[in-house]
């Protein structure tokens, strides 16, 4: 006998238990049973679920700047007068409370704590009081929602950012976004419904990032983020050959989803309907992605507003420009990546460094888009995996870094139904444990998915047997911060 190697293991008994079953239970079951599912269309694959929303949305998209590596709260967004005194103190028992430390500070004999190197003022009639390391975020404290009570499990960096984006801690999952465009589907035609930027990063002891952390899991792999890249070429293979026409092309695409038709009627596989939704994409994005990466029309004042950095493609401040024109075009989810916030060693002198990279761009984009009329439908969340001990790791007052902190930290969020010019939690004076008001990773993503019109508890997909969702079995939606 003669076998098909290009027949996996898989669709070989798929295939053959059709066949066999079908002959020996045709007069039992009934006729309809094994009649195979209309062919999804592209429209189809990008509508997304049909009783989706739950309830009416206050946000149509969402736009989040991931801080990777870790901001300091410390040094941010959580003034402790306290610390005046407390500085150079050890750390006592009864405020550690046995808390596990990573092995980069697990074998300090002291733990002494540091107050912020950089001041705290008041800004904007919510008087929140915001650190001078970000003088664009004192202009935007009135739309900001400044969250102190964070918490998470994870202490390294690669299990704490991927618990962010999926809701666990080891990979495979589906990505926020995934879950996102797979619940929600696209609003736009011509682009997808998430789309990923990062930020070209100038510290070279950054932590890397992974695909996985956009990407679609156990969900359909249409429902992936795009990345797109600084430069000429944002998405790689995307541009015609050299001397290809357009009609040349229409031509080939059709073939190409006649093609895949006749092998989805034979395997059955639903990839193979995906597999044509993104050559159709891609197709569709030639024409779209050029005229959204394209400045040129963009006024004076927009550069500006955003700053010099966003003349150059990769920066933060581009990146939150185009998050912009992403948002304009109705970009379901857009996921920014700025790497280069894990200060170790010398963080009095690194910190200002990358909060000059970051701040004007993420204020500007919420000043931007307030201005536009948008941001009462977008969503806009700024955030890290964790926070970063009160206490030096090594050095002195002038050279010191500070370790991870799952613990405590701050994030926040502005637009898109959330309560602006408010701060919620509260640490102790240590700023070392949560006093009040504690936020888990999983209520923060019910939370964001609530903003969608989306019950955390509903949306979820049959895998190996089990329901899976984003919150996994936890998380609660965060309604004092609701608008």
């Amino acid at each position: 006998m003669i076998i098909d190697n290009s027949i996996n293991r898989r669709h070989f008994f798929h295939r053959s238990a059709t066949g066999i079953g079908s002959a020996a239970l045709a007069s039992l079951l009934n006729e309809d049973l094994f009649a195979k599912p209309a062919k999804p269309t592209l429209p189809d694959l990008m509508s997304g679920l049909p009783d989706l929303p739950h309830f009416a949305p206050k946000a149509k998209r969402v736009i989040y700047m991931y801080q990777s590596g870790a901001p300091s709260q410390v040094d941010l967004f959580d003034p402790k007068p306290s610390l005046e005194k407390l500085n150079g103190q050890n750390l006592p028992d009864s405020i550690r409370k046995g808390q596990r430390l990573t092995g980069m500070t697990s074998r300090q004999k002291t733990f002494p704590a540091a107050k912020s190197f950089s001041p705290f003022r008041a800004h904007g009639q919510s008087g929140t009081q915001i650190s001078n390391l970000l003088p664009w975020h004192h202009k935007i404290v009135d739309e900001m929602c400044l969250i102190r009570s964070m918490h998470t499990e994870a202490i390294n960096h690669d299990p704490a950012i991927t618990f962010f984006q999926t809701g666990h801690q080891q990979p495979g999952r589906p990505s926020l976004g995934a879950w996102a465009s797979y619940g929600l589907g696209s609003a736009s035609k011509d682009l997808p419904a998430f789309v990923v930027l990062h930020s070209k990063c100038t510290d070279h002891q950054a932590q890397p990032l992974y695909a996985r952390l956009w990407g679609s899991g156990f969900l359909p792999s249409n429902h992936q983020g795009v990345k797109f890249r600084a430069g000429n070429n944002p998405v790689l293979y995307l541009n015609d050959p050299t001397g290809d026409t357009a009609k040349g092309r229409r031509q080939l695409l059709d073939s190409l989803s006649e093609l895949n038709s006749v092998r989805r009627e034979a395997t059955g596989n639903p990839e193979i309907d995906t597999r044509i939704a993104a050559y159709e994409m891609a197709h569709r994005m030639q024409m779209s992605v050029p005229d959204l990466t394209d400045l040129s029309k963009e006024p004076e004042s927009t550069f500006k507003l955003y700053g010099k950095d966003a003349r150059i493609p990769g920066t933060h401040a581009a990146n939150c420009l185009l998050a912009r024109r992403l948002a304009e075009r109705d970009v379901r989810f857009i996921q920014l990546y700025h790497r280069g916030w894990d200060h170790h060693s010398n963080l009095p002198n690194r910190h200002p460094k990358i909060t000059k990279e970051t701040d004007q761009g993420s204020a500007a984009l919420v000043l931007d888009l307030k201005e536009r009329g948008l941001l009462d439908d977008t969503l806009i969340i700024w955030g890290g995996e964790f926070g970063r001990t009160v206490f030096r790791q090594g050095g002195n007052a002038n050279s010191f870094g500070r370790d991870h902190h799952p613990r405590c930290f701050s994030l926040w969020l502005a637009g898109g139904g959330i309560k602006g010019g408010i701060t919620h939690g509260q640490t102790d004076d240590w700023c070392y444990n949560i006093a009040k008001d504690p936020v888990h990773v999983h209520d923060l993503n019910a939370t964001i998915l609530h903003l969608l019109g989306i019950n955390h508890e509903k949306l979820t997909y049959r895998y190996q047997g089990r329901d899976y969702r984003l919150t996994d079995v936890h998380g609660k939606v965060v309604k004092q911060i609701l608008a």
